[in-house]
């Protein structure tokens, strides 16, 4: 099957045409091929089958949070159209631990994914649509034609839109068929905790009890010494955003917990602030009087800075009341003695942010809001998906970077900024489980950090199922647990008589104390790299072009310049002898080193939007938007490949 394109085009001027989110084509969607099904009572799922509805593929995997925000953009559409849409899960894994089925299960039931999902682990029905990143959408209609074919997030619009003129368009044809899909919901599981994700030590606060982010009951608890018994908890178990009193208030897939130095917590009126990782805020927690409020982000989802003029970044945060500001599902938060404030891992837009409580204020403390792996000063920095944060005694922050498998340091200077190390780990694409010089050594999609009292840094290394143990002074990385059913927290049990660990144990739901043993282990299973099916490109001069145009009722944000941006580069750099780096303009013309057989190009493009008409002046006050996409794309080099590259950076309806 040839690569889907859709009729979006973009010119390089930035100029807004207006065009059809529908393919200009007529293709027969290839069926559905994999390993098996969940969420279908145990039979398979045929596009025959579903010959008469229309069917969206979801190409996704479980590690990647843009893929996290997909499943919640589909899901009011989902709701909507029950009766004439099937959304389909087609799991195509990033890492080695995704292609596990036991894994993939446990995923379905934590992210309460309510359709039917193709595990998909050899990449079969993902190269058949010609997939090139995670997510991407495949749009299928009635007729069994492919209709839309998109990639990243921010679709939700545009598909609503969509669905509505195919609804219309096949019900006047008499090919719509309404009724319930093939979705099967599993047998309900019930237990005390349900996928838990970090844990915080209350010590004289809290009568030496626990603090647990009971992620999967969408709940704070309170667990006593012996981490079975709930002493109490925050939230009604029901997914939301409610402030209020403890039996009333609700959040949504919480993460990570911090405790405010005493005197912060008096000044502001809280002790605790929460990660709200789906409602994308922070909450704060009242520990005498229970009630929950919200500190920082609106819960509208920020997608990233505008390429157009990165200054008014920090301006857009500067003296604004933080709860008035979009965040993007922040994922682990620390209080820094050093900096005076919570520092933020915020996930989705892969950079660190500083709250100050007492302020209040919200700034970007590092990361410029590119996906990979990149050391330097702090606004320059790359992160990916940074899910664990802890401090060490010299005010260092530890950082474990999730998507790049790596443990990375934040170095606070006198003056609130920050210098970005890493430690161990190589890339976006790098993993394994491997001991040794830090240099060699791998992690695989690593969740938490915590500094032990001898300085060294323990890793919840989540997808290995270990935890691991850097240590700065030698440079060396070992294993002192394994066999762990997802990790993805873990501290050391100061009230023990003998050295504990305390273990967050995500997928047995449950907290475990675990002997550190007084010989670490020193595993070489290997490192490893994603495998996906490579594109073949010709060496020489290789064309780059990125389509995109503004939804219906938007225009391109021209005010201060071409508002969009192409930001090249590539693994290893020697794969690229002419094209790096970042531009304005969403094409450019590469040169493929012809002497380099194969590598991974990196591409981030994005658009600014504004609401207006198309050919009227921007009105005053007018919201505006930002479309962002990023594409690892694996390519081998000869002489009979494609010299050209057109991708989408996000399908719109006019």
């Amino acid at each position: 099957m040839s690569s889907p394109t859709t009729s979006t085009t973009t010119e390089p001027t930035g100029a807004e045409s207006a065009v059809s989110l529908r393919t200009d084509y007529r293709v027969r969607a290839s069926d559905l091929v994999g390993r098996g099904w969940l969420n279908t009572g145990g039979a398979d799922v045929s596009l025959a089958s579903l010959r008469g509805k229309i069917v969206v593929l979801d190409f996704w995997t479980f590690c990647c949070i843009n893929c996290l925000h997909v499943l919640d953009e589909l899901r009011p559409l989902e709701e909507k159209y029950g009766d004439v849409l099937v959304t389909i899960g087609v799991h195509s894994p990033k890492f080695e631990h995704e292609a596990d089925p036991d894994a993939l299960a446990a995923a379905v039931d934590r992210y309460e994914i309510h359709r039917p999902v193709l595990d998909d682990p050899e990449l079969t029905t993902w190269q058949a649509y010609a997939a090139r990143a995670w997510p991407t959408l495949v749009v299928i209609d009635p007729e069994g034609y492919i209709v839309a074919h998109l990639t990243g997030e921010g679709h939700g619009h545009g598909l609503a839109s969509l669905i509505t003129e195919l609804v219309e368009e096949h019900d006047a044809k008499g090919t719509l068929h309404r009724g319930q899909g093939p979705y099967v919901p599993p047998p309900a599981s019930e237990s005390a905790l349900r996928f838990p994700g970090k844990v915080l030590p209350l010590g004289d606060r809290g009568q030496g009890h626990y603090l647990v982010s009971d992620t999967g009951h969408h709940r704070i608890v309170e667990l006593d010494a012996d981490l079975t018994t709930v002493v109490r908890a925050w939230g009604d178990g029901q997914r939301g955003d409610t402030d209020g009193g403890a039996d009333s208030a609700r959040f949504s897939e919480p993460q990570g917990v911090a405790l405010l130095p005493a005197d912060v917590a008096e000044t502001v009126g809280y002790d605790v602030v929460v990660a709200d990782t789906v409602s994308h805020r922070l909450r704060g927690l009242n520990l005498a009087g229970g009630t929950v409020t919200t500190v920082a982000g609106n819960g509208v989802q920020r997608l990233i800075q505008d390429p157009a003029d990165a200054a008014r970044e920090p301006a857009r945060l500067a003296g604004a009341d933080p709860v008035t500001v979009a965040i993007s599902s922040p994922w682990d938060v620390v209080w820094s003695a050093e900096l005076r404030s919570v520092v933020v891992a915020m996930a989705g837009t892969h950079q660190i942010f500083a709250f100050d409580p007492a302020a209040p204020s919200l700034r970007i403390l590092a990361g410029n809001g590119n996906e990979g792996l990149l050391d330097g000063a702090g606004p320059d920095a790359w992160f990916a998906q940074t899910s664990g944060l802890a401090t060490g005694p010299d005010g260092s922050i530890w950082a474990a970077d999730s998507e790049t498998s790596s443990l990375r340091r934040l170095v606070p200077a006198d003056d609130g900024t920050v210098t970005v190390e890493t430690a161990v780990g190589e890339g976006l694409f790098d993993f394994g489980f491997r001991d040794g010089d830090a240099a060699q050594a791998r992690l695989q999609h690593p969740l938490g950090v915590t500094v032990l009292p001898d300085g060294s840094v323990a890793i919840a290394d989540t997808y290995n199922g270990a935890i691991r143990r850097y240590e700065p002074a030698t440079g060396q990385v070992s294993t002192l647990a394994r066999d762990l059913a997802e990790p993805s927290d873990a501290l050391l049990d100061a009230t023990a008589a003998t050295p504990l660990l305390l273990v967050v144990e995500t997928n047995a739901h449950q907290l475990v104390r675990l002997p550190v043993p007084a010989t670490a282990l020193t595993v070489d299973e290997g490192a490893a790299r994603t495998q996906r099916p490579r594109s073949a490109v010709t060496a020489g001069d290789f064309g780059v072009t990125i389509r995109f145009s503004a939804p219906k009722g938007q225009k391109l944000d021209d005010r201060w310049g071409d508002p969009t941006q192409l930001k090249v580069s590539s693994t290893p750099a020697e794969l690229l002898l002419d094209g790096a780096g970042s531009s304005t303009g969403l094409s450019r013309t590469l040169r493929i080193n012809p002497d380099v057989p194969e590598g991974v190009l990196h591409l981030t493009a994005r658009a600014a939007a504004c609401d207006g008409e198309k050919d009227g002046p921007i009105p005053d006050h007018a919201a505006c938007h930002l479309y962002q996409q990023d594409w690892g794309i694996p390519v081998s080099v000869g002489t009979d490949g494609e010299s050209e590259l057109v991708l989408d950076l996000r399908g719109v309806n006019a």
